[in-house]
């Protein structure tokens, strides 16, 4: 593991789940769903006013965990940045949404938030802030660790092992 590719993949992840959070008014518009993300990480922790700033910081720091795995997984994924990085964020939505029966039974503001168990407008919303987070991650990531991606130019050599002086004579 590099840390630079994961460090480079956090940083990634949080700008990404910010954007996802700064959509988030116009996909509830878009879907007729007031699920919001923010909402529901912010009330899990504090019920005063300051529970957007709380559910805004716990989703940036989520973002950079899965940014963070992310980075180290990408050079074994396929297809294009974007792409391969909307794919990861649909494989997370599909593989955690079974969670929301629990999110809908203990979390303490649910009296206040979006039912989400069958919920199909909150899924097809959930999955288009997966894939968007997804492919703002994967494109950001590319470049942030873009310079880790090249390989080292091969050095000049010859066949007695000293190097290839025309070689080194034309990069100079």
């Amino acid at each position: 593991m590099e840390l630079t590719r994961t460090v480079n993949g956090a940083g990634a992840g949080a700008l990404a789940a910010l954007a996802w959070a700064a959509q988030q008014p116009l996909d509830k518009l878009a879907f007729g769903s007031s699920y919001d993300d923010v909402e529901l990480l912010g009330k899990a922790v504090t019920r005063g006013p300051s529970w957007p700033l709380a559910g805004v910081a716990m989703h940036a720091a989520n973002g950079a965990v899965f940014g963070a795995a992310y980075a180290q997984l990408r050079p074994f994924l396929p297809g294009p940045p974007a792409v391969r990085g909307a794919l990861a964020g649909l494989a997370e939505h599909v593989a955690l949404w079974p969670l929301v029966r629990l999110v809908d039974r203990v979390h303490p503001a649910r009296s206040e938030l979006t039912p989400l168990s069958g919920n199909t407008r909150a899924y097809a919303q959930a999955a288009w802030r997966h894939a968007l987070f997804g492919a703002i991650l994967g494109e950001i990531e590319h470049r942030l660790n873009a310079r880790l991606h090249e390989e080292p130019p091969p050095v000049p050599a010859s066949s007695n092992g000293h190097g290839n002086i025309t070689s080194a004579a034309v990069t100079v």
